[in-house]
């Protein structure tokens, strides 16, 4: 079975389209399209206590950025500040009330020793005229900025309720022309597009990229040596290993819960794709499905008990959930002709998926115990969907231009947020899963 068959199979649902033309900028500009009315809040320049006339990094800015991006919040800006505190017990509520700002932050970075740095913030309510939280935490010159997106997650989720995502990372392909070849890339950066670093580059195709659950490994296939292969590669070192290189199809990888396996879709030299589970130490495979029909895109359940997976057993694509012990599969979508590339958000309540909403495929969202499905996305040819660790928002890939861009949107669909390249294709985002500090 040569290249191009493989891949015809293997995109056959998903519609990767990381074989189409364009240069590829990595960095990411992001356009927020929030809700009506964010809550006003302010971010007090930090203060700085060092050696250097300036400190590392601008916390503030970070800070301000990450909850301007969440759409739920409005920082104002710094001119309209009637004072610039850098410790609480100089904040006075009365000049923050006047101005309608409901919470205040204000704090310092302090040089404690060579590239040791102690951050330190105070967020306030200021019509309660009482503090909310209180934190230091130490950094170096390489970690005050996942310093300052620690301090934005607990802002966020104190303010919310909601736990923040502002430390994490996401992984994409792009794809690059380059005289008569094309430059696939995994990249990861961080969820604000900063800090990219491409972890494999390759003329041959790259695809399904899938995090571990503690965020230090990628599993992809790969199409180097004219076949395909699934390998797992540790994102800090760049090691990595082949997992399955089966004659035939290798693909759709997706880590276990406790990270010793992946469900992978595997196919023989026919081509009939069904759904297995590796185990990665011992590459001992299991069969789960054994259907003629095509069986791909497997996804675990956060309880490690059911695979959802692909399916057009039933004449189309549809979603269907099989024990990872075996068994029949149960049919899991029936609203509309088309549902797939299934994908479960970390708390186990709601089922996201590529749906045909009245000719367009579009990102949408099943609650997994009312049944009732919310399409999110709005364009015409939208893929890949990926939930971020605390199921409040889903990255996925979409088409602007003719170029791939990626956006991230709320799980009600109300907060949208465009993170595109300066141009060429970027596809197949998946956000990984909280950093283990």
């Amino acid at each position: 079975m040569n290249e191009e068959i493989v891949l015809n199979k293997l995109r056959w649902i998903t519609c990767v389209l990381v074989l189409l033309t364009g240069a590829a900028n990595a960095e990411l500009v992001i356009d927020v399209q929030g809700i009506a009315q964010p809550t006003p809040v302010a971010i007090v320049a930090f203060g700085w206590e060092g050696d250097t006339p300036e400190m590392p990094l601008d916390v503030a800015e970070v800070i301000i950025n990450d909850l301007t991006r969440s759409g739920r919040f409005a920082p104002i800006s710094a001119n309209d500040m009637l004072q610039k505190p850098t410790d609480g017990a100089d904040v006075d509520f009365s000049d923050w009330t006047i101005l309608g700002v409901e919470a205040v932050v204000v704090g310092k970075v302090i040089q404690t020793g060579e590239n040791v740095y102690k951050l330190q913030f105070q967020l306030f309510d200021t019509y309660g005229r009482r503090q909310l939280v209180g934190y230091r935490m130490f950094a170096s010159r390489g970690t005050i900025r996942s310093a300052a997106h620690r301090a934005a997650d607990m802002i966020y989720e104190k303010l919310t309720g909601i736990k923040g995502v502002f430390g994490t990372k996401v992984a994409y392909i792009t794809a690059e022309q380059r005289g008569d070849e094309r430059l696939y890339s995994l990249v990861v950066s961080d969820q604000d597009g900063e800090n990219e670093r491409k972890i494999v580059e390759s003329t041959d195709p790259i695809m399904s990229p899938a995090w571990s659950p503690d965020s230090r490994q990628l599993a992809y296939v790969s199409f180097e040596g004219s076949r395909s292969s699934i390998f797992v590669q540790t994102v800090r070192t760049g090691n990595r290993f082949p997992v399955s290189n089966k004659p035939g199809i290798n693909g759709a990888p997706s880590f276990s819960p406790d990270g010793r396996k992946l469900v992978v879709t595997l196919g023989g030299v026919e081509g009939n794709l069904d759904i297995y589970v590796l185990d990665i130490t011992t590459r001992q495979t299991r069969r789960l499905t054994t259907h003629r029909a095509i069986d791909t895109e497997g996804a675990w359940s956060p309880d490690g008990r059911h695979i959802y997976f692909t399916s057009d057993r039933s004449g189309g694509p549809q979603v269907y959930r099989i024990s990872v012990n075996g068994g029949t599969p149960e049919r899991i979508t029936f609203e509309g002709s088309y549902n797939a590339r299934p994908r479960l958000s970390p708390d186990g309540t709601r089922l996201a998926m590529v749906h045909n909403d009245r000719g367009n495929f579009r990102i949408a969202v099943m609650d997994l115990e009312r049944k009732h499905l919310l399409v999110l996305s709005t364009g015409q040819q939208d893929e890949s969907p990926s939930f971020a660790p605390n199921s409040d928002s889903l990255i996925y890939a979409t088409r602007q231009g003719g170029d791939g861009v990626l956006e991230t949107v709320s799980a009600d669909g109300l907060i949208r947020l465009k993170m595109a390249s300066g141009q060429g294709d970027v596809r197949e985002p998946v956000w990984s899963p909280y950093p283990r500090y």
